[in-house]
């Protein structure tokens, strides 16, 4: 099979877990034979040209004419059987679907996130979810808050952008499958629009998991890996090892983002210092050196994430995980069975969870025996390319269906 992959990857200085996805999917689909095509775009081409970058990247969100026929004359030259894309945004444009017309090559889009309807692509107003534009079905929400970096003007490219291809349908008459990473998000992207029976849940894999380091090898220690943003509640994290004292055991952050020199000011002066260490972006080979040797996975969001990588990686390494219960999440952490929930937002609540796991050693090692368990049901890379090649197949069914012969 030919597939064409498509992704607007985000800055390099804000590395995202999007960008790993279609890494790993490009990987997989290599190793089993098929010939991969890319067309990428980088967000650094903007980035690194200030005002005229913004500029240009806010007409590009909407509907960029160039990408499109530059994309065209690749499907008319390489003729694949698919075109996947993991990230139109910014400079890509959902514009880019429209350069299949006419022609046999199916298309299909991995929600990492719910940017199709919402401004925000993290659907999270004032540290708390906020799924209103989705029910409202309309942007007017976004615009009055100015959900995109707290600002109505950069909000309203994003906004356009939702409600001129809810107008053209382009959701419905130009993507034949989407992937949602779980019931949760299908559940709830489904409601503004999207036909259910387009939207297949593909989770995330892991290549090659090395076997989990014993148990009593590994450190003291708990691990957090993610962007330091208010939606990741890392300060809520803070304020729970604040609770537990002297008696804390070390806590790792891993990543950057804006929230890093208020995190890391909080814990000055209160006993934490030597408690909690900010090592900032790792690369994955030392994330994961790192996350082996952990004895606990700690995510304390506050929003509707899509599929935190770190999870399939920590059950890779047989980490439990203690996670906020919301969303998504529940999903894939199972309370007391790979790891703990706790109230989102409640730092007592993520005290007492984790006090409690922690103080009980041979529980949190049973715990990621079955986090192994899990991953090795549900999160190798060759159950995952099972579920991939079935959508492929579904969406190729479609394109056919809609009137289009299907090139063998």
């Amino acid at each position: 099979m030919k597939i064409l992959l498509v992704h607007n990857f985000y800055g390099s200085t804000a590395p995202s877990g999007e960008n790993t996805v279609y890494a790993s999917e490009s990987e997989l689909l290599r190793q089993h034979g098929h010939r991969v095509i890319e067309f990428t775009r980088h967000s650094d081409e903007i980035i690194n040209r200030g005002i005229f970058g913004t500029v240009q990247g806010a007409l590009a969100t909407v509907w960029n004419p160039f990408s499109k026929r530059v994309l065209r004359f690749v499907l008319e030259k390489e003729k694949p059987d698919i075109m996947h894309v993991h990230n139109t945004f910014p400079l890509l444009s959902p514009s880019i679907f429209y350069a299949t017309v006419g022609l046999k090559t199916a298309t299909v889009l991995t929600l990492h996130n719910y940017r199709t309807f919402c401004a925000a692509g993290i659907p999270m107003r004032d540290g708390h979810p906020c799924m209103e534009c989705l029910e409202r079905k309309t942007t007017f929400p976004a615009l009055k808050h100015g959900c995109y970096r707290q600002g109505r003007l950069s909000t309203l490219p994003l906004a356009v952008m939702i409600a001129l291809h809810r107008k053209l349908e382009t959701w419905t008459k130009h993507v034949d499958a989407f992937i949602a990473l779980t019931e949760f998000q299908k559940s709830k992207i489904t409601e503004p629009g999207l036909l259910s029976e387009t939207v297949y849940v593909k989770p995330h894999f892991y290549f090659n998991a090395p076997d989990p380091l014993p148990w009593e090898e590994r450190e003291q220690k708990m691990v957090y890996i993610g962007r330091l943003g208010v939606e990741k509640g890392v300060r809520i994290l803070i304020d729970a090892w604040k609770m537990w004292s002297s008696e804390a055991p070390h806590l790792e952050i891993i990543g950057d983002g804006p929230e890093k020199s208020v995190l890391q000011e909080s814990t000055k002066g209160n006993g934490l210092e030597e408690k909690v260490s900010f090592l900032g972006y790792l690369n994955s080979p030392e994330v994961q050196k790192r996350l082996a040797t952990a004895r606990l996975l700690v995510l304390p969001s506050l929003s509707f994430e899509g599929f935190p990588m770190a999870i399939p990686e920590a059950f890779a390494l047989g980490v439990p995980v203690a996670a906020s219960d919301i969303g998504a999440i529940p999903f894939i952490v199972k309370d007391n069975k790979n790891g703990i929930l706790f109230r989102p937002g409640d730092a007592s609540a993520l005290y007492r969870a984790v006090k409690e796991i922690w103080d009980r050693s041979n529980w949190l090692s049973s715990l990621g025996r079955a986090a192994r368990l899990e991953f090795d049901r549900k999160y190798t890379a060759d159950a995952n390319y099972e579920i991939l090649m079935n959508i492929y197949q579904k969406a190729m069914e479609r394109k056919k269906a809609k009137g289009t012969e299907y090139r063998a």
